[in-house]
C-alpha cells in the first residue's frame, strides 16, 4: 500500500510539472513568417519554341530507328499529332487525334472570327 501511495505522489508531481510547462509553452506567442513571392518568368515563346524543337528530335529518333512513328505539333488544337505510318506503303495507320477531331478543329479555328468579337 505504500508503494501505490508513492506512485499516486509522483504521478502528480509528474502531472504538476507538465501543467507548468505547458503553460510556459502557451505563453510563447508563435512567429508568423511571410512567403517571398516567386518569381516565375515564363516566356510562352520559348516554350513554343522548345516544343516544335522537341517534335523535330522525336521525329529524328523515329526516323533513324525506322519504325514509322511521326509527332507533329497542330495550332489549331495547341497540342501534338502522333501517326503511326505503314513504313513500306506510307498509308497512316492509326492517328492520335484522328482526322475527323482535327478538321473539326479546323473549322471550329475558322469561325472564331465569325462567332466571337473580342479575344478573351
Amino acid at each position: 500500500m505504500a508503494s501505490e501511495i508513492g506512485n499516486v505522489s509522483a504521478g502528480s508531481t509528474a502531472s504538476a510539472s507538465l501543467g507548468k510547462l505547458m503553460d510556459a509553452k502557451a505563453s510563447v506567442a508563435p512567429k508568423v513568417m511571410t512567403i517571398k513571392p516567386a518569381d516565375i518568368q515564363f516566356d510562352p515563346a520559348k516554350a513554343r519554341q522548345n516544343l516544335h524543337a522537341a517534335v523535330s528530335m522525336l521525329n529524328d529518333q523515329m526516323a533513324s530507328t525506322k519504325q514509322g512513328l511521326g509527332f507533329s505539333f497542330d495550332d489549331s488544337i495547341n497540342a501534338p499529332v502522333i501517326s503511326v505510318r505503314n513504313i513500306h506503303t506510307g498509308e497512316v495507320v492509326r492517328q492520335i487525334p484522328t482526322e475527323d477531331v482535327l478538321h473539326m478543329a479546323h473549322k471550329i479555328d475558322e469561325l472564331k472570327g465569325i462567332l466571337f468579337n473580342k479575344v478573351v
